[in-house]
């Protein structure tokens, strides 16, 4: 089962009055477990962005001013999410937005419910969690996860953390250290970001030894000959 935590940051709140998405960011999980696969990229939104957005996220035009524009990444990003579900909070938003990037490319692409199931994390929360705040500042606080670098948004430090979010509200848990540095660069930041998801390494597996085996062996043969039975014999 392939998930893809998704986020976004925009140039304000509506893409009917032609706002459009200047940062996407993506974690991949398989089997409800990170795998290190994430997708981040920034977009120059060839237009300005609203002095309200900037204060939420912190993206300057003067820093997209060199970043490619959404068709430049539009087939890498339709790669990535493709047969995936993707969990997004409050989705409608995200998903309006991304529908509208590929509808100005007339692609055909333009309905994200054709090729990836989504699911909406806030419809989750406001079902397990009626008439209480179900933003995500607020789940992070519910579930006791550490959100404390989260200074300002950023999408692919919005989707870990939404990743953290998802597995403990629907049954998992996982731990996350979110090392931001405080009043760092948007480029430092997201580097410093990027090193939260590498490949896990594998657990240390101990092998019994030879010896160990044996007074094993010995216990079960004790135990079954006192109790008439051992249930951690190979034989029974």
């Amino acid at each position: 089962m392939r998930q893809i935590v998704l986020d976004t940051e925009t140039t304000g709140l509506n893409p009917a009055q032609g706002h459009r998405i200047i940062e996407i960011g993506c974690v991949e999980l398989i089997d409800r477990k990170l795998t290190g696969n994430h997708y981040h990229v920034y977009i120059n939104p060839q237009r300005e962005i609203e002095a309200e957005a900037i204060a939420v996220h912190g993206i300057t035009n003067d820093f997209l001013e060199d970043k490619p524009v959404f068709a430049a990444i539009a087939d890498t990003f339709h790669d990535f999410i493709t047969g995936a579900e993707l969990i997004i909070h409050n989705a409608p938003f995200d998903v309006g937005f991304i529908d509208h990037e590929f509808r100005l490319l007339g692609t055909g692409r333009d309905n994200l419910a054709d090729y990836c199931k989504i699911t909406d994390t806030l419809v989750i929360a406001r079902a397990k969690h009626p008439g209480q705040k179900n933003s995500l500042d607020a789940l992070c606080k519910r579930y006791h996860i550490d959100n404390s670098s989260r200074i300002l948004h950023g999408a692919l430090l919005d989707a870990e953390i939404l990743a953290d979010v998802y597995l403990r509200m629907t049954g998992g848990q996982r731990m996350l250290s979110l090392g931001v540095v405080e009043g760092g660069s948007i480029e430092e930041n997201s580097a410093s970001i990027r090193r939260l998801s590498p490949k896990r390494s594998l657990l240390k597996v101990i092998k019994a030894s030879a010896t160990e085996l044996e007074n094993h062996q010995k216990k079960l043969a004790e135990i079954n000959k006192k109790a008439g039975v051992c249930y951690w014999s190979e034989d029974v």
